[in-house]
């Protein structure tokens, strides 16, 4: 198996941390940062598993183990 490397935002909404996986637009959340990385990485491994089951995996796969990612936070009025 590949290593698959991936990107999670997580941010406080309402006194909950909402982690969210770009690549595979899963979210989850937790009582704490620590919490909702934990939560989001059981709900990524969960996916995976379906992604496989379901032979999705090889279209997912290239943006799942590129080895080059760029993310950036921007600002725009709105």
């Amino acid at each position: 198996m590949k290593k698959m490397r991936l990107t999670v935002s997580i941010w406080e909404e309402d006194g909950v941390y909402v982690s969210k996986c770009q690549e595979l637009e899963v979210a989850s959340c937790g009582d704490s940062p620590q919490e909702a990385l934990d939560n989001i990485r059981e709900a990524i491994e969960l996916y995976l598993v379906n992604a496989r089951e379901l032979g999705i995996i090889e279209d997912i796969e290239p943006a799942l183990t590129s080895e080059y990612k760029f993310t950036s936070l921007i600002e725009v009025e709105g």
